[in-house]
This record gives structure tokens, C-alpha cells and sequence, in this order.
């Protein structure tokens, strides 16, 4: 489902004049996020609810990775610098929209209608929260040839 500017900045958006007053009295908390391809940034001035690691089934698929970290963001403290056309959204289930980058494909953000807070993927942001995730959610729904705990770790990949 491919959504306007104008619907994005509708009724479920980001109340922006707010944005702006808070940015403005916190800068120096300010949070940078965006895309692979830097088509979309964004900022957020805090995270408002905790970080969790979720094994869904939705959200694996969604992401094409094992586990996604997210953690809520008040729509008062998040807002778009740039890209906002280049954001597509899809309805993975009733009410719920997964917005992405429709140049990189990258998961940025999920929001439902009614909701004061969007579900930010986490490690979209480009500088450290200064928070860890409480643990991890859906673990129902984990695949047993995804586990990667009794592999070896490398700290980054060899030719």
C-alpha cells in the first residue's frame, strides 16, 4: 500500500508544531536515525518506551533478519527531516502500517491509527540511545535454525 505525504501527515501523524517547540528545548538529546540509502532521515528527541529484542513472525519477515530491536517513540517527540515521499507503507495486519524506504527497502517505523506513538526499528538510529533492550518478546514464535547463540562470533567477516 503505497500512501501520499499528505496521508502520512494526516490524522495518525506527528503533531509537528510540537515537534518543533521540543526539538528546539532539547537538541542536545536530539536522536539521529535513517535508511541505508540516507533517502529518509529522521529525528527523535527520546525514546519513550523500553527496547525489546521481538523473534515475531511478522516482524522477522518484515525485516528479513532473525530478531528486530524496537522500542516506542512518542509521535511528539519523532518527526521527518527528509525523504518523507520516499516512505511506502504496508498494512502487515489490521490497523498496523510498517513505513519503509521505497529506494533501500529499509523498516524504519510501524504506527496504527489512534496510537500517540510510533514503533521505531531501533537500529535505524545513527547514534547510540544510551539504552539497552529489557529482553526479548515473541520467543513463541522463534525459528530453531535461526538460533545463533551456540555459533561461533566473529567481530567482523574474513575473505
Amino acid at each position: 500500500m503505497r500512501l501520499k505525504p499528505s496521508q502520512i501527515t494526516s490524522k495518525t501523524s506527528f503533531n509537528h508544531m510540537n515537534i518543533m517547540k521540543n526539538n528546539n528545548e532539547n537538541s542536545k538529546g536530539t536522536l539521529k536515525g535513517s535508511c541505508l540509502c540516507q533517502a529518509v532521515v529522521y529525528e527523535l528527541t527520546q525514546l519513550d518506551m523500553p527496547i525489546w529484542i521481538c523473534h515475531c513472525q511478522t516482524c522477522r519477515k518484515a525485516n528479513a533478519a532473525s530478531e528486530v530491536a524496537t522500542a516506542g517513540v512518542q509521535r511528539s517527540h519523532f518527526r521527518l527531516l527528509c525523504g518523507e515521499e520516499k516512505l511506502t507503507a504496508f498494512e502487515s495486519s489490521p490497523g498496523k502500517l510498517r513505513y519503509f524506504c521505497s529506494v533501500c527497502g529499509s523498516h524504519l517505523f510501524s504506527a496504527r491509527d489512534g496510537q500517540t506513538h510510533v514503533i521505531l526499528r531501533v537500529a535505524t538510529l545513527d547514534t547510540d540511545p544510551g539504552l539497552r533492550p529489557l529482553g526479548h518478546i515473541w520467543t513463541s514464535q522463534d525459528q530453531p535454525w535461526l538460533d545463533g547463540s551456540t555459533q561461533p562470533c566473529f567481530a567482523e567477516r574474513s575473505s
